[in-house]
């Protein structure tokens, strides 16, 4: 049945930066289809608190610390989830370091590499971990979450009078991604593994409690086709498919969730 295609019952799903703008309604989307989520970033301690908000709601969710600049830490994370839960059948590249984002001419060398210890050698050397226990599976589906800036480049007039910019290891990072997903799907395929990218518009609440209402929201909003940002709901359905036996066929794509913002 098409309900029966969308459930994650009995599925292990490790979110990182779960506890984020994003993670938590991603976090929130795999409880509810049915998945044992595991809330995962540096933010111990806000990991715990949403992943008991989802508990109390009648829903599967641990909180444990990563911290993705730490190999060892990245070790010791999935060796915890393997023996816990015995097996990982979703992973969500979802955490992002925003320390050290600037533009070119600003950016120093160590802030440019603490940024890329995350964004880059952080979410690679969790997922070749990871993958691991996948291949040994012979299962295992990767979703990416990148962004409009990893699809076309940044339009910087959007931002107005405003002092805001789009900072160049963003742009970088989420461009990366894109590549990173389609190598995974296309060397992995054979193991029965998937990989995917969703990439994101402007997220509402985010911008809502980061910068408030300005011209480049209004900016924004007059450029989407659609004519607002997104909301967790619009991040949720798309997570729960790419996750699900709903999209099994579907592998190495780029899923643009942008209220129309790329279609120009």
């Amino acid at each position: 049945m098409l309900k029966e295609m969308f459930s994650l019952d009995g599925r292990v799903a490790i979110v990182t930066g779960g506890a984020g703008y994003y993670g938590k309604p991603i976090c929130s989307a795999l409880a509810e289809a049915g998945a044992s989520v595991i809330i995962a970033s540096r933010n111990e301690a806000g990991c715990k608190e949403y992943a008991a908000t989802l508990k109390q709601m009648g829903f599967l969710a641990e909180g444990v610390a990563l911290d993705l600049g730490d190999e060892k830490s990245i070790r010791d994370f999935t060796k915890y989830i393997r023996k816990k839960y015995g097996k990982i059948d979703i992973l969500v590249n979802n955490a992002v370091s925003r320390e050290g984002f600037k533009d070119l001419e600003d950016i120093e060398k160590s802030e440019w590499e603490l940024a890329q210890s995350i964004n880059s050698t952080g979410m690679v050397l969790l997922t070749q971990a990871v993958i691991k226990i996948m291949r040994s599976q012979q299962y295992g589906n990767i979703i990416n979450i990148g962004s409009i800036q990893g699809t076309v480049g940044p339009n910087f007039p959007v931002y107005g009078k405003t002092g805001m910019s789009s900072p160049l290891n963003y742009t970088y990072d989420k461009w990366a991604m894109v590549g990173f997903t389609k190598w995974i799907a296309n060397y992995y395929g054979k193991y029965n593994i998937r990989c995917n990218c969703i990439s994101p518009g402007g997220y509402g609440p985010g911008i809502a409690e980061d910068i408030g209402d300005n011209e480049f929201v209004s900016n924004y909003k007059r450029l989407t086709p659609l004519g607002r940002f997104a909301d967790d709901d619009d991040i949720k359905g798309p997570i729960v498919f790419l996750a699900s036996a709903a999209s099994a066929y579907i592998t190495g794509h780029n899923l643009l969730v942008d209220g129309g913002w790329t279609s120009w």
